[in-house]
């Protein structure tokens, strides 16, 4: 009777335990063990034989392809150039797409022979699009362009190099004159500078080394029908570097000079013809220029960290970069006007049809691990396909390169289909979203039905399909793409639909089919299934919103489509008449009214207000069975108490381990009594109603996404129920602001959760499970907090509001950008960068005449009068961004700021004054949300006499991107199981089984992801603790070129990251790496937050700490002493993290022989650690004998001193004895500030000592 409740609240504690990496491992876990132990046991050596190189042995694996074999040898340095053979054992062509495993005769020493093959015009292209990606391998132009999911990476300016190849042959310290400690001035603390340049130094690596001067296609292409025949496939034109022009025939054999020109088509051989099968050997023969500098190139791309080279999964944009010259490129040139707008590279001839390959992927077999693998590796490959082709689609169509499958309607309304790929605009078509809040309605809608595909998506279940989803926002619009249901097309969508309302409720149809797919969902998205009435007052059953469609697709697959109701409505943002919120709410001003009436409830927050409730639950059934078994004369009297017991409960703080366990222990109770005691069901029962479960036998909460909709009848007899659901969504409502809200800032204060941009305080709040929305509640909780509590937190507020207000700035000036948008949505795109510039000037300049200067028309028409063709989406006055005016944005964004997020707020240059804001940071998160691009370069915000920002700045506009993100479940098993391992002391069997994971994770996602990210991270810091430092900085480099690839250079995990590599190249006796890693981490933090932030003490101590190992002491003092005053502004000057800053800066003292301060600053740290744990304590004691020593050399120093006044130079001077650092005593200073704790043989101690660690279970997975 209570398995339904144990399966909700199991739901519950697996939500939990991705949060608290604190699931101890499970039976299933050690089944999986044997299968990944089975798989990756019996890789063996081949031999490869390719033409004019020696053998080689390559380590191979049986479950990989011959194709993976190819894509090595198109990558290795010398058989890059071959692109175009095959794979041949004894005679025999390898399938390209068959397994190693499955290959009769291939085993351990097996010789495959590369076989060149002859060429079609695909593999002619093909080859040339290689030859043109080896020429431009060390360009980083496609980076800043984001181009072909290419983004950047900087680590090896800092550490010269591979630190995995060169750390072994680094000086090791014993020659410290020779390093350069001196950090540039606007690193030093309390510099107000802040220089945008260095966030992009120059690569050395990166000066063009020039091959060939152009390298394009033929203007004689395509060859004529009797040259096909003589095997002619294409035609290239070519400059060598030393000014030579000549034309080359692509054959079926290979390439050759032609005897073509500019202006006379001969195609016939050139004497000699230099025939060869790879175009760089013919280019090798013909130009000794491109032999020698190709060679280099190639030696410079292989030196070069794989991580550098391999794309990235999904494209990341750089907001910054320089100007790059815009080079002659036919791959480039073909792309943008063929391959990409019909059809994919590798699938010749048509287009994807997206929906299949989403669809079949899905259906892939997942009974046991190696299956489950293949599956999720197929659907993550597809999906970050479908994502890559939707926003090149979404920018196509906003650019107008795409025809509208409706051109007679107005442009906001039309409809496009690009690629199989259908793609609709964010703007109310056809009064659809009237009743919801029309434009802003329809803006919110794709989100809210993004959300839902992935809540459907992570559920899985089989017999049921999503839709392939993605929102694109780009210069102001918002696009959404979708798959496309077989037939759909052919038909009304009032035929289409045989679940759901086309109507938002009028009418209604149901489907017993889809009841039972969506039955299977219900319990884990806590949906309840209900009855509504359709348009002849019929009572029609739902498992879902009545917006959720059901449609059979031609296909005969059942697909769901808009999930925007998917979640439950928030009532604090939906007044509705007649209906009452909590006190709580209340209290706060809620309801308030919102732009739309889509505002609904995160599933986090569901999740963490069903775990409180079923804690509450607990609790008062427990309770009322001890109170029945104590005495059972006065089981009512008690129940009243025990109900009035629990509600008082109804706020708890996060629940602690032990807690949890207490209520597992009761739970079991009440399992064991139920059965057997009628009195124990009744207490059930009132448990039951007490919580708002819909059973009455077992805990079981859920929703009714229909509750509140407008146009949603219900039929009288479910009066009580609907009333149950009003009260539940009420409760939910309070729970949010009284609970979460509150849960949150103890988290920034306590310092387990510290926001550093944008990005993270927006995801601590999703965590959490409170929306953006929120956010002007969240700065006024932190700002009417009672300082009397815990005066020490006060600075922490400061510096908490401060977080809050820079992303409160941000997040609602990309709303303003919006709607400047919305204006002038038929700007056209010769005034577009000046429109943006015009908009920064008036955001950020303190130029009080910002007006807009309308750029010169380029090319003056003679038709000055005449229409436009292939306007833009929307309409509009060309101009309107013009006669913005500083005063009148700021207006508008505080009004903005009033009526959505009902905070009131200051100008910029207010707001920078006032709470240090820093404009640079306002920059990057307004450039990071709005997809802008600016030119790398120094910006005076402060001049009154000229604007910040001119058109020639604004060098891009990018796609913002939303999309599902699928995961890899078995690898995500086997790291939570890792970290529960580390957490319990059991490091080498964490290790193990967080190595697994790594291995399953590249199994799925392959090289790059966010998740392998953490991976690799946790691995190190294992690899560290055990004592095994070179591979701890070997997997800790390749996390930092992760994250900076996959997260951006500036992301505050890419910072953290720089921390830790720096810590361990320290412990391999790199210093001068470890300096240079942690001043381009201080460099990045002053640039996304500034310097007043607590993980700032953090960074200044281990820069300090290092300083002061190379012996710089005056340069060492002004980075401890500066994380000193942020350890005490934010935690308070008793803290005992202050305690240990006073240490470091005392140690630095004695080193100078300035024994007064460090006494001084030793008696401090003696005094907080006396008074926070004690004289008999550890660090007390330690403090205590530091003390005594000091003292003693104080006193030696001026026993010597007053003999230097009296005897002069007849002293007789005792030596006295000044300690320079030892390397392993800074090292040990710098693991305990970094949270890296004693552990003992066993590794059974492990303990972090302070919360300095970066790794809480939040950071290590994201």
């Amino acid at each position: 009777m209570m398995m339904n409740g144990d399966a909700g609240h199991d739901q519950a504690e697996e939500a939990d335990s991705k949060q608290d990496g604190n699931a101890d491992a499970d039976p299933a876990e050690d089944a999986n063990e044997q299968e990944v132990i089975v798989i990756q046991d019996t890789g063996f050596t081949v031999k490869i034989q390719a033409p004019g190189t020696e053998p080689f042995d390559l380590q191979v694996s049986p479950q990989e392809m011959v194709q993976e074999i190819h894509q090595v040898l198109m990558d290795r340095e010398d058989t890059c150039h071959r692109t175009c053979f095959s794979l041949q054992l004894d005679g025999n062509v390898l399938d390209n797409f068959a397994e190693l495993k499955s290959i009769e005769g291939l085993q351990e020493g097996s010789l495959l022979k590369v076989v060149e093959e002859p060429y079609t015009v695909r593999e002619a292209r093909i080859h040339v699009r290689h030859i043109r990606d080896l020429l431009k391998s060390l360009d980083p132009s496609d980076a800043y362009n984001g181009v072909d999911c290419n983004s950047l990476s900087f680590l090896s300016v800092f550490t010269d190099g591979d630190l995995g190849d060169t750390g072994k042959r680094k000086k090791k310290g014993n020659e410290l004159e020779q390093i350069d400690c001196t950090p540039p001035e606007h690193i030093l603390p309390g510099s107000k500078e802040r220089p945008l340049v260095p966030l992009q130094p120059q690569n050395k690596d990166w000066k063009p080394m020039q091959c060939l001067k152009v390298l394009t296609m033929s203007g004689w292409n395509p060859p004529p029908g009797n040259r096909k025949m003589h095997g002619d496939l294409m035609y290239l034109y070519i400059v060598t570097v030393e000014d030579r022009h000549v034309s080359i025939t692509a054959s079926t054999r290979g390439f050759y000079l032609n005897q073509s020109t500019t202006y006379v088509f001969n195609p016939k051989p050139a004497n000699p013809s230099f025939l060869s099968h790879s175009l760089v050997e013919l280019l090798s023969q013909i130009s000794a220029a491109f032999k020698k500098n190709f060679t280099a190139l190639q030696k410079k791309r292989v030196q070069r960290h794989p991580f550098e080279r391999i794309a990235t999964p999904f494209q990341v944009y750089s907001w910054t970069a320089p100007q790059i010259d815009h080079a002659m490129d036919c791959v480039r040139a073909e792309d943008a006007y063929t391959s990409r707008l019909g059809y994919e590279e590798h699938i010749p001839g048509q287009t994807r049809d997206w929906n299949e390959e989403l669809q079949t992927t899905r259906e892939l077999s997942r009974k046991n691990l190696p299956e489950r693998l293949l599956r999720e590796r197929a659907i993550f490959k597809v999906h970050s396909d479908f994502a890559a082709a939707a926003m090149r689609g979404a920018m196509a169509v906003i650019d107008g390169n795409v025809m509208a499958i409706n051109p007679g309607e107005e442009t906001r309304m039309q409809m496009f289909i690009w690629n199989n790929i259908f793609f609709s605009l964010g703007f109310d078509v056809r009064d659809h979203y009237r009743e919801l809040g029309g434009d802003a309605a329809a803006h919110a809608a794709p989100t809210n039905d993004l959300n839902g595909v992935r809540a459907y998506s992570a559920v899985d279940v089989e017999g049921l399909y999503t839709l392939g989803t993605v929102v694109v926002d780009y210069r102001g619009y918002r696009v959404t793409a979708q798959s496309i249901i077989p037939g759909i097309l052919e038909r009304e969508q009032e035929q289409s639909v045989i679940y759901g309302s086309i109507d938002f409720g009028k009418t209604v149809v149901s489907h017993p089919k889809y009841l039972e797919l969506l039955e299977k969902t219900s319990r884990p998205l806590k949906v309840q299934r209900h009855a509504v009435l359709n348009e002849k007052d019929t009572a029609v059953e739902l498992c879902s919103s009545v917006e959720c469609k059901g449609i059979i697709g031609n296909d005969g697959r059942h697909y769901i489509l808009d999930l925007l109701r998917t979640f439950p409505p928030d009532l604090n943002y939906l007044p509705v008449e007649g209906e009452e919120l909590a006190p709580e709410s209340q209290k706060l001003g809620f309801p308030r009214q919102h732009r739309h009436r889509l505002a609904c409830l995160r599933q986090e927050l569901i999740e963490a207000f069903v775990e409180h409730r079923y804690l509450l639950f607990m609790k008062m059934a427990a309770l009322q069975l001890m109170q029945q078994k104590a005495n059972k004369d006065k089981t009512a009297a008690l129940h009243d108490t025990s109900t009035a017991d629990a509600e008082s409960e109804s706020k708890p703080q996060a629940l602690e381990a032990s807690e949890k366990l207490l209520v597992n222990w009761m739970h079991f109770n009440i399992l064991c009594n139920i059965f057997t005691d009628p009195k124990s069901r009744e207490v059930v029962l009132n448990a039951c109603k007490a919580v708002g479960s819909i059973s009455n036998t077992s805990f079981d909460i859920r929703f009714n996404p229909d509750i509140f909709s407008p146009g949603v009848r219900f039929s009288d007899d479910s009066t009580e129920d609907i009333q149950k659901q009003k009260q539940l969504l009420k409760d939910a409502a309070a729970f949010l602001v009284s609970c979460q809200v509150p849960s949150f800032v103890k988290d920034c204060l306590d310092h387990s959760s510290l926001p550093m941009d944008g990005a993270t305080m927006t995801e601590g709040l999703h965590q959490r499970g409170i929306n953006m929305r929120y956010l002007g509640t969240v700065l006024e909780f932190v700002d009417n907090m009672p300082a009397k509590a815990q005066l020490e937190h006060i600075y922490v507020r400061k510096g908490l509001f401060y977080i809050l207000k820079m992303e409160f700035i941000s997040n609602f000036t990309k709303t303003v950008i919006k709607t400047m948008h919305l204006i002038c949505l038929g700007v056209e795109l010769s005034a577009l960068s000046a429109a943006v510039s015009h908009f920064l000037n008036c955001l950020l300049s303190s130029f009080l005449d910002a007006v807009a200067h309308l750029p010169a028309d380029e090319l003056v028409s003679r038709r000055k009068n005449r229409k436009r063709r292939n306007r833009v989406p929307g309409g509009g006055d060309n101009t309107a961004w013009a006669s913005l005016t500083p005063s009148e944005l700021w207006k508008n964004i505080t009004s903005e700021a009033q009526s959505y997020y009902h905070f009131n707020l200051e100008s910029v240059d207010q707001a920078v004054e006032k709470y240090g804001l820093q404009k640079i940071t306002l920059l990057r998160e307004i450039s990071i949300k709005t997809g802008i691009q600016i030119l790398i370069k120094e910006y005076n915000f402060d001049s009154r006499h000229k604007p910040a920002f001119t058109e020639e700045d604004i060098l891009n506009i990018f796609p913002v991107v939303k999309h599902v993100n699928p995961k890899a479940s078995d690898a995500f098993h086997f790291f939570q199981s890792g970290q529960a391992k580390v957490q319990q002391g059991f490091l080498k069997e964490g290790c193990e089984l967080i190595s697994e994971a790594l291995n399953l994770f590249n199994n799925v996602y392959g090289a790059m992801h966010v998740e392998i990210c953490a991976c690799l991270r946790l691995l190190a810091r294992l690899n560290y603790i055990m004592g095994d430092h070179p591979e701890a900085l070997s997997n800790q480099q390749k996390a930092v070129l992760m994250s900076e690839r996959v997260l951006g250079i500036e992301h505050p995990n890419t910072i953290q990251e720089y921390m830790h590599l720096a810590l361990y190249c320290f412990a391999n006796g790199q210093l001068s790496t470890a300096l240079k890693l942690l001043y381009r981490a201080r460099y990045l933090m002053l640039v996304v937050c500034g310097e007043d932030h607590p993980e700032m003490a953090l960074l200044d101590s281990n820069i300090g700490l290092v300083l002061h190992g190379v012996m710089e002491y005056d340069l060492s003092l002004r980075f401890l002493e500066n994380a000193l005053a942020i350890n005490s502004k934010y935690h308070g000057p008793r803290s005992l993290k202050v305690a240990l800053s006073h240490h470091l800066v005392a140690r630095v003292y004695e080193s100078k022989a300035e024994f007064r301060s460090a006494l001084q600053h030793e008696k401090e740290g003696y005094t907080i650690y006396k008074n926070q744990v004690g004289e008999a304590h550890e660090k007390t004691k330690e403090s205590s004998e530091y003390l005594k020593y000091l003292t003693q050399q104080a006193v030696a120093l001026q026993r010597t001193m007053n003999e230097i006044y009296k005897n002069g130079s007849n002293a007789s001077i005792m030596p006295l004895k000044f300690t320079a650092p030892s390397m392993a005593s800074v090292l040990e200073q710098l693991n305990i500030i970094n949270g890296y704790a004693a552990y003992n043989g066993s590794y059974k101690l492990f303990q972090l000592k302070t919360k300095y660690c970066l790794y809480t279970n939040t950071s290590l997975i994201y």
